[in-house]
């Protein structure tokens, strides 16, 4: 339980933070050599370059099978000040592999930097992964060198930077230089930028239009307030941009003062396209604060956008938390015209989000009645519904019981035959994966897993997955299993470890374990010595705090040595689960949340016009665990079939609408951490 946070990020994948200390005891198998790869690991965290040539050259004479790593490690260490030879020398050590892969990844960045074309233009076509943003726009640039029209593709890689890196900024100076992009395009990005609080990618942007302009950026981001009371006309169109920028800023930190600043001066004073930008970067804000007036600031930003003969172009995030305001607008009763137009309007992936496709069928169900084409919306509705119904993720499972088809899990495909698996346990990078985990180098091991998985059909990637399966590396097993498009072994993707400690323990304090097994799932994916990055611990994730209060509370004698052994922290984290659960009513979409965000959020967010349980979770600020809570419900269905529950329901455990605490209610247990 992370109460204290928002900064677990899941990146792609639960284990993105999940990391283990470098210095854990090897096993009891530990191999020859197994403390060299810890050490050079080490070594590179202090940054010790004499303990990794020791280390590395300890792995390398004892013919290590993780030798690489030590390797790797060493010469990345030092990458700043390396020459193409040795970079050359260590591809002919380890072609093929993955840190063969992954130091060309380094080095183009490097070669970059030095703006060492040459070898950039020989190392990039090399480059398997090729998902590095920064390295695209390298590659970019070399090509608008050589005469190429690289013009979308640049402008899309550079409004997805997530901040300032060198490689996109120097691609996007070279075509505003070449008059390929202008300053509608750097205005655009700096939006863009201020819109997702990138300030640095902003200011970048920016001072392409010379020094001046930078330096009234640099007066906005540091107090916009005072820049617009200081502010003239908002002519010509830097000075309006400029307001627009300042304006979404103020907007980010305080959206009342944002909104008299439009409603008084600006909404009338900017051009109709700014107009609609800086209420709709208003609205966004008030959206995520959960305030009433988000949907009606939406509507004003829709209207100036029309006004000024043009699409909006807002980011996706802004026309997800549109879509999000027309949820919970007119009191709950829902905006659904404006949702419809929010999805409509968004990019083609984005749009094909199973969320925005089923919240786009029920606007089009509740529009029918009043339309001309009734038939034709309910029509709409029930093919956008049927496309992703059935389909394992929380979505798909409402859509289901909304088309009214119960809770089918897949057929069990047929197991890995003995040549499958023969050739997962031949794999040399799954392997070395493994030995990676083993020695407690968990992030090193799933990447070095993940790339093997690679260009894998079904078939393998099954065999894969029961791999780590049988060596009880159960988060390895989930997420190779769910990578599988029409093979699904749903035993795979939902584990049920520790099955007679998990259901004792949930049933001996009232908690449904399927419910239980959901949130474990989310959590830790099983890893009993899981650690992230804030200090939550073990299977249930919880907190040093959390569990000494917990120990406390329920009796326990315990010391923070025990956090991760498997019984104290399950009995710790589902007595946990319970108070909070109980403190809710029994809704188990608010006690997931709190849960993962302390109990006090979720306390703030039911409050306003009671909400269909979906939409309440679909509004959550925070997008980890508003993501966290669709999955552990999601998770819990699942487990609920696998376990033989009758009739399992998402909806009937999402519950009734969630609002304000019933006055009959106890009052919140304001010690609960």
């Amino acid at each position: 339980m992370k109460s204290t946070k928002r900064a677990k990020s899941y990146g792609r994948g639960v284990l993105a933070v999940l990391v283990l200390a470098f210095t854990l005891p090897l096993s009891a198998s530990a191999a020859p050599g197994d403390g060299a790869i810890v050490e050079a690991r080490e070594a590179l965290r202090k940054k010790d370059r004499q303990a990794l040539v020791v280390a590395r050259a300890a792995a390398l004479a004892a013919g290590h099978p993780l030798a690489q790593w030590a390797d790797y490690f060493e010469l990345n260490n030092r990458l700043p000040e390396a020459q193409q030879a040795e970079l050359d020398a260590f591809y002919a050590r380890w072609p093929g592999s993955y840190v063969e892969d992954r130091l060309r990844n380094d080095w183009l960045l490097e070669l970059g930097k030095r703006r060492d074309w040459a070898n950039f233009a020989v190392e990039y076509p090399r480059f398997r992964m090729n998902d590095d943003r920064e390295v695209r726009c390298y590659a970019l640039l070399l090509d608008h060198q050589a005469g190429k029209d690289v013009k979308d593709e640049a402008l899309a890689a550079w409004l997805a930077q997530r901040d300032a890196d060198d490689g996109c900024a120097l691609l996007a100076t070279a075509l505003f230089d070449a008059k390929k992009i202008g300053s509608a395009e750097l205005w655009r990005k700096a939006r863009f930028a201020i819109d997702a609080n990138r300030p640095r990618a902003a200011r970048q942007a920016v001072a392409l239009l010379g020094t001046d302009t930078a330096a009234r950026l640099g007066e906005l981001l540091d107090n916009p307030a005072r820049f617009l009371a200081r502010s003239g006309a908002a002519t010509p169109r830097p000075a309006a941009e400029l307001a627009t920028l300042a304006l979404m800023r103020l907007a980010a930190n305080d959206p009342d003062a944002a909104a008299l600043q439009l409603d008084e001066r600006w909404d009338k004073a900017l051009p109709p396209d700014l107009s609609a930008w800086a209420w709709a970067a208003l609205a966004k804000q008030s959206a995520m604060k959960q305030l009433p007036a988000a949907a009606e600031q939406f509507q004003r930003a829709a209207l100036r956008s029309s006004r000024g003969g043009g699409e909006p172009d807002w980011p996706d995030d802004t026309l997800a938390w549109k879509a999000r305001a027309a949820l919970r607008g007119d009191a709950g009763r829902g905006r659904w015209q404006q949702l419809v137009q929010a999805v409509n309007a968004m990019t083609p992936e984005q749009q094909r989000d199973p969320a925005w496709v089923y919240w786009k069928a029920r606007a089009l169900q509740a529009m029918a009645p009043a339309s001309q084409d009734e038939a034709g919306l309910r029509a709409m509705a029930q093919e956008l519904l049927s496309g992703i119904a059935g389909r394992l993720h929380f979505y798909g499972l409402l859509a289901a019981e909304d088309l009214g088809q119960p809770l089918a899990l897949p057929p069990k495909p047929l197991p890995p035959t003995p040549e499958e698996n023969e050739a997962a346990r031949a794999n040399p990078g799954l392997t070395r994966a493994l030995q990676l985990i083993e020695l407690g180098l968990r992030n090193e091991g799933v990447r070095e897993w993940n790339f093997s998985l690679r260009g894998m059909n079904d078939r393998a990637l099954l065999a894969a997955a029961q791999r780590a399966c049988d060596a009880q590396v159960w988060d390895r097993c989930i997420n190779t299993s769910d990578r599988t498009r029409e093979e699904i072994d749903i035993d795979q993707r939902f584990p049920l470890p520790f099955r007679r400690e998990v259901i004792a323990q949930a049933r001996e304090i009232g908690l449904d374990p399927a419910y239980v097994y959901g949130l474990i799932r989310q959590e830790s994916r099983f890893i009993m010595d899981a650690r992230s990055q804030v200090g939550a611990s073990g299977l249930m994730q919880l907190m040093p705090s959390t569990a000494r209060w917990t120990a406390r509370k329920i009796g326990l004698d315990y010391t923070h040595d025990m956090i991760t052994d498997r019984e104290v922290n399950l009995r710790l984290g589902t007595s946990y689960l319970k108070l909070v659960l109980d403190d809710f009513g029994g809704s188990q979409a608010l006690a997931a949340a709190a849960y993962n965000a302390g109990p006090n959020r979720p306390r703030r967010w039911r409050d306003g016009a009671p909400l269909e349980a979906a939409a309440w979770a679909e509004n959550i600020p925070f997008t980890e665990t508003r993501d966290y809570v669709k999955k552990v419900l999601h998770n819990a269905t699942v487990y609920a079939a696998l376990t033989g529950a009758a009739a399992p329901s998402l909806k009937a455990r999402l519950g009734a609408k969630i609002g304000p605490r019933e006055p009959a209610a106890p009052a919140a247990d304001g010690t609960l951490p």
